[in-house]
């Protein structure tokens, strides 16, 4: 059997957007508009999204990156503040196996005439399959694509 081990963190990804807080939430809790941009990069077009957007609902997004194995991310929504906050956990998955889980906090605050998003994960990172570091680097790509379906959209 191979070492078990588990890495906790926390970290914080911020972004500015140039559009109304609405917007901002809209694409997140749109299933539509989520699908256009919470996508692998290496992988745009995920094998399967769906979306149960209210407190108590589930998110599934699967895909085949490169690696050539199916990556899971399954959330469960905690909280959902309209406009300003949701919080969910989540697990994710490479294949059978469970590489983290995740509590994840996104705050959006108006801000300059645009939107402030800050969001905030405490994971525990299992069994050496992930790192702090790369979920970071991935958070701050989606919010990034976040940022551009935003621009697209005015």
């Amino acid at each position: 059997m191979s070492q078990r081990s588990v890495v906790h963190s926390t970290f914080v990804v911020e972004r500015f957007y140039p559009a109304a807080p609405a917007r901002v939430f809209f694409a997140l809790s749109d299933p539509d508009a989520k699908r256009r941009w919470f996508v692998d990069p290496h992988d745009p077009m995920p094998s399967r999204h769906e979306m149960d957007f209210r407190v108590g609902g589930r998110e599934t997004n699967a895909g085949c990156p490169s690696d050539g194995q199916m990556h899971f991310f399954n959330a469960v929504y905690q909280d959902i503040v309209p406009d300003s906050r949701i919080v969910y956990s989540y697990e994710l998955l490479f294949g059978e196996t469970r590489v983290s889980v995740s509590l994840a906090t996104i705050a959006i605050m108006a801000e300059n005439g645009g939107t402030r998003l800050v969001m905030t994960e405490q994971g525990a990172f299992l069994d050496g399959h992930d790192t702090p570091a790369t979920r970071e680097h991935g958070t701050g790509e989606l919010l990034d694509a976040l940022g551009a379906f935003l621009h697209v959209q005015t």
